[in-house]
């Protein structure tokens, strides 16, 4: 069911948004767009981008991605009122824990850790000094529920933003700035659809049957089906908006009832 946005509820914001080219990222920026906002977004390849945002091509699992990505955004924008870390993903082989490399581990952390880190490192003063903002980190439901034989290094590595998620809304919160969690558990987008065509291959199986794994392995969905990108990216767009003003420090969890515990 479709939600028409109000072309006005994000007018004079300036949103800069991690890996806003496809799935989740894309609709975010699509979300922001629709409300009115200023919207600057930073991927490897501008290809796929919706119309209307500015996109800074950089490896943000990089020191200089990141920082190429926060000048042009304050370049751009001339201030940042809402930050979403989208940008995510495992490129990790299946097969386990012995599988993993130090390099695995790496690559891992700097794409599902570190540009989160970076960028508000980077981003974070500005709002600070204005009093006001907005951040929210996308991790995942892997945190707690970890596929031990694919996603090992990715699901440590968003346990890992959400507790740093914690503490910096500890930190800033006092200076007016508001940090929260956004964790999807399974989403519709071509990332799925990757993981599913990796798991199949290490395995020697069907597509079908890798998709069975991950829902055995996630213990089911009570909601039927994974959730689309465009209502994650709502989610995240309540979340920065006033009408979440009190939201502050938590995690929200949007996984159709993946999760079997309270």
């Amino acid at each position: 069911m479709g939600r028409r946005s109000d072309p006005t509820e994000f007018e004079g914001l300036r949103v800069v948004v991690t890996g806003g080219t496809k799935g989740a990222g894309r609709a975010t920026v699509e979300r922001f767009l629709a409300g009115g906002a200023a919207v600057v977004t930073g991927a490897r390849s501008r290809s796929a981008a919706p119309p209307d945002v500015h996109v800074v091509e950089a490896d943000l699992s990089t020191p200089e991605g990141a920082d190429r990505l926060a000048a042009a955004a304050l370049d751009q924008l001339g201030g940042v009122d809402v930050l979403v870390h989208v940008l995510g993903g495992s490129a990790a082989p299946g097969g386990g824990f012995a599988a993993l490399t130090e390099d695995h581990w790496r690559a891992e952390l700097d794409l599902n850790l570190m540009p989160a880190v970076r960028l508000d490192r980077a981003l974070l003063p500005r709002m600070i000094e204005q009093r006001r903002g907005a951040v929210i980190h996308v991790a995942s439901i892997q945190r707690r529920l970890p596929l031990p034989e694919s996603t090992t290094a990715y699901a440590a590595a968003k346990a890992a933003l959400v507790t740093y998620s914690k503490a910096l809304s500890k930190e800033v919160g006092p200076k007016g700035v508001r940090v929260n969690v956004v964790s999807p558990g399974w989403i519709y987008t071509e990332a799925a659809d990757h993981l599913v065509r990796r798991i199949a291959q290490s395995s020697g199986g069907t597509l079908d049957a890798a998709r069975q794994s991950i829902l055995d392995g996630l213990g089911g969905i009570p909601l039927g089906r994974p959730a689309e990108p465009a209502e994650v990216a709502e989610l995240i767009a309540f979340l920065a908006s006033d009408r979440a003003a009190a939201i502050h420090g938590a995690e929200y969890v949007i996984d159709g009832g993946t999760i079997p515990t309270v």
